[in-house]
């Protein structure tokens, strides 16, 4: 089902208020539920389908016709938007039946109900599946409990599926996968007992660097910390001198590498043997995504960090502090540590948090052991919102930070912040260590869009509207991807999702004639855009 699409910023309050809505999802394919987007994966289904052992727990008329032909990887699906809340409500419910004489093979007799990503470009990935045994030729009511029931993760990486904010896709399989087995089932009464989480979509890219030209930094975007903020070195006792030199920093090949180099450098009356670059972002920002794409330095004491502080610290020679900003003293200004990687744990990439309740050797955070690290590029990602923060390395979320009590101590992160790209050298460096490159493809931060109900994108036609029986969206270009189409009424009530496989420049849809006369919202949401407008029934 895609049903409320939360791609709005706080500040569009009509459409606000359409998206504050919460939906139970919910199908007894009769009409009478809120998912209408099923779609089979190599699987045939019809959700209209007459029910054909109306006997035991499940008398109904209808029911969802599943039929396995032999797909390898057979199943169907729904998506919603926003994402599941798995904080307060963990359970699915559904129905099932399954005939002996529909299915073929030796397979166990099973069904599996997946969670996964859905915006993830490998969804399968992220996925966290509780599988259940099921009795052939009688229907069966089957609860799968994400916190209580026995679960398996895609990732032996990813944390447990109750903690989890990314799920926007369910996906249900009989009789496993990887085989060519038919399997013919009915299945009722989907059911989950909680509310979609209204967390916003942060989907406009509002802030970036490619790294696409040669030479130095970009100086509109980035700014050169070298001051040594005590007069005589760095924090936690690191070794380095930061510089602006293009040893140490440099754009080449389409990538900024920030160099640390084992050398005897002299700077403001100090002599160190190693030298780094430590870079401020000219760009502050509250709320969104960062996405890092990144290949870490390899050895012993080295520090390479992707993170972020508020732009109120004081902190001497820190690009904001000297614009005038500064106002609070580490930690109270908060800090964010996307990745920090230390090459005497060399498989292992963490994220944390510090605060006044905690820091330092923070108890807050968490990591995933990740083998290539240093030899392949990973993208390190950071999504905030006004009440959590969640870490990902390739889609596959690793921490959360969501504290119950959130205050000054614990929650400094109401204010804007600021990224910070550097590699450190610790005390512990190798005496073999040469040099080694923090190496980042690119820079990306995403918020989420202001939409305009009255002025169609330049991308985006639209007709006939005012409207009697149909509308069609017509786009400038292909579209071969999933698209969603929801309609709200202008008080914010949800009416109709519909969900589109395209692989077309435009998209028809029908059957409008029970409109009401008056104005309604339409959304329309790509993986990569957004479009909002407002639509009149004659």
């Amino acid at each position: 089902m895609r049903t409320l699409v939360n791609t709005l910023t706080t500040a569009l309050f009509t459409v606000l208020t359409c998206l504050g809505q919460n939906v139970i999802l919910q199908d007894d394919f009769e009409g009478n539920g809120s998912i209408d987007s099923w779609y089979g994966d190599a699987c045939l289904l019809n959700a209209t389908f007459n029910n054909p052992v109306q006997q035991g727990i499940n008398t109904s008329a209808t029911v969802l016709e599943y039929k396995d032909q032999g797909g390898e990887y057979a199943n169907i699906r729904f998506d919603v938007i926003p994402n599941f809340d798995l904080s307060t409500s963990k359970s699915f419910t559904l129905k099932v039946f399954v005939p002996s004489i529909g299915i073929t093979g030796n397979q166990i007799n099973q069904i599996s109900l997946k969670l996964q990503a859905g915006n993830s470009s490998e969804p399968w990935t992220t996925q966290s599946e509780i599988i259940k045994p099921i009795i052939l030729d009688q229907w069966q009511e089957l609860v799968f409990d994400f916190e209580n029931d026995a679960y398996i993760n895609f990732s032996n990486q990813s944390i447990a599926p109750s903690l989890r904010t990314d799920f926007n896709r369910v996906v249900i399989q009989l009789n496993g996968e990887g085989n060519t087995s038919e399997v013919l089932a009915y299945i009722d009464d989907f059911y989950f007992d909680g509310e979609v989480a209204l967390q916003p979509v942060f989907n406009q890219l509002v802030w970036s660097d490619e790294f696409e030209a040669t030479g130095a930094v970009n100086s509109e975007k980035w700014f050169h910390q070298t001051l040594l903020p005590n007069g005589q070195g760095w924090y936690n006792n690191e070794l380095q001198h930061y510089t602006d030199r293009l040893e140490n920093s440099i754009m080449e090949e389409g990538l900024l590498k920030i160099k640390a180099i084992k050398e005897s450098f002299t700077d403001q009356g100090q002599t160190k043997e190693y030298t780094s670059a430590r870079l401020n972002s000219k760009f502050s920002f509250k709320y969104g995504r960062i996405e890092v794409r990144a290949k870490l330095p390899y050895g012993q004491g080295t520090w390479p960090a992707i993170w972020t502080l508020g732009k109120n610290i004081t902190e001497p020679g820190a690009y904001w502090e000297l614009e005038g900003f500064g106002s609070s003293p580490w930690p109270n200004c908060g800090e964010i540590d996307i990745m920090e990687h230390w090459g005497s744990n060399q498989n292992y990439v963490q994220s944390a948090i510090h605060t006044p309740s905690s820091y330092g050797g923070t108890v807050n955070h968490g990591g995933r052991n990740l083998a290539t690290a240093s030899t392949e590029f990973h993208t390190y990602a950071m999504e905030w919102t006004e009440d959590r923060l969640v870490f990902s390395i390739d889609d596959i979320v690793h921490y959360i930070y969501n504290p119950p009590i959130k205050n000054n101590e614990t929650w400094p992160f109401y204010a804007e912040q600021y990224l910070v790209l550097n590699t450190a050298i610790a005390p512990d460096i190798s005496p073999n260590f040469v040099e080694s490159a923090l190496e980042i493809d690119f820079v990306r931060v995403y918020q989420s869009s202001n939409l305009n109900l009255d002025k169609l994108d330049a991308n985006l036609s639209a007709y006939p509207n005012p409207i009697e029986e149909h509308f069609t969206l017509q786009f400038n270009k292909l579209i071969s991807e999933e698209v969603t189409i929801c309609l709200f009424t202008m008080d914010g009530k949800m009416i109709e999702s519909r969900f589109e496989k395209l692989n077309s420049t435009s998209l028809t849809l029908n059957n409008l004639g029970h409109l009401n006369k008056g104005a309604y919202v339409i959304l329309c949401k790509t993986k990569q855009q957004t479009y909002s407008f407002k639509l009149l029934k004659k």
